[in-house]
């Protein structure tokens, strides 16, 4: 058998177990996939040992996801790190390849972009986009988001001089596109945005939206990288100031999609199976909260 995980600390939440099945069932593929719990600071053990136990069973390792807050331990491990992996110095996908060697990718960008573009319906090209937050989730978005024809990218974060070195690693893509690309601080950011991505732990927090509701343009689409209960506060803001809201379950299924391909050479359903997980989802809420 075929053998894949997804590693973080905490990672019982996760839905890629129920994802990356439900793929394989649709795709035909036969592959196992499971949660595995990394205790800090022991991430290349734990992917020694996840190689090696698979080994011991006469089963192959074959590859892994990885969440919080592994990603950048990810992007060490690897001998062979694709462009937009390396760009954004943090690793969600990793291969394994016959020959031993470790092969790293980070697939949340086009995730995104993909959920955004296809499921959302929104083209990204010339639209002006505020990513908010300057760390490994905006970093593994921002290029990608480039690359799909944003004219205009503010990165805005707390601690500016961190949006202000995110900014300075995208500048080549920036000009390659012709996409004006800022830094801002969060009480700072000048003008409104078609899309508005908040890429901050804020959600997760419970904290307040850190921007001001005037960077939402009326009709814009507001996402939140988080999915679930974690997203709905954002959510709730950016309706209640007249933009489209979005959680983040669709850029989980879109990144894992892309993941799932780079593994098994093979493009699953993911609006299939987004439809399926959000129905699920609404099923679950609906037991729990019954109409009166």
């Amino acid at each position: 058998m075929d053998l894949y995980c997804v590693m973080g600390n905490p990672v019982e939440h996760s839905r890629s177990p129920r994802i990356h099945a439900r793929f394989a069932e649709l795709c035909g593929q036969q592959m196992d996939y499971g949660r595995r719990l990394v205790p800090l600071g022991a991430f290349a053990e734990h992917i020694a040992a996840f190689r090696h136990e698979a080994a011991e069973r006469g089963d192959t390792a074959r590859g892994c996801n990885v969440t919080v807050p592994f990603k950048f331990d990810a992007a060490a491990l690897a001998q062979h790190t694709s462009e937009r992996a390396t760009l954004a110095q943090a690793v969600n996908t990793l291969r394994f390849a016959d020959d031993g060697g470790i092969h790293a990718d980070n697939t949340d960008g086009i995730g995104l972009v993909n959920d955004i573009e296809r499921n959302a319906a929104v083209p990204l090209q010339g639209k002006a986009l505020l990513l908010i937050g300057a760390g490994g989730a905006a970093a593994g978005v921002l290029g990608p988001l480039l690359d799909a024809g944003a004219s205009r990218v503010v990165v805005a974060n707390r601690t500016v001089g961190k949006a202000v070195e995110l900014v300075r690693r995208h500048a080549a893509i920036a000009l390659r596109h012709g996409a004006a690309l800022e830094a801002w601080a969060l009480d700072e950011v000048p003008g409104s945005f078609d899309v508005v991505v908040n890429a901050t732990a804020s959600s997760l927090a419970g904290d307040a939206v850190p921007v001001n509701a005037s960077v939402l343009r009326p009709g814009g689409l507001a996402v939140d990288m988080m999915y679930g209960p974690a997203a709905a506060g954002f959510m709730a803001w950016a309706e209640a100031h007249g933009a489209t809201a979005r959680d983040g379950l669709g850029m989980l299924v879109e990144q894992a999609a892309e993941a799932f391909e780079i593994w098994r050479g093979v493009r699953p359903p993911s609006a299939q199976v987004l439809a399926e997980i959000r129905a699920e989802l609404a099923a679950l809420a609906a037991a729990k909260h019954p109409a009166a």
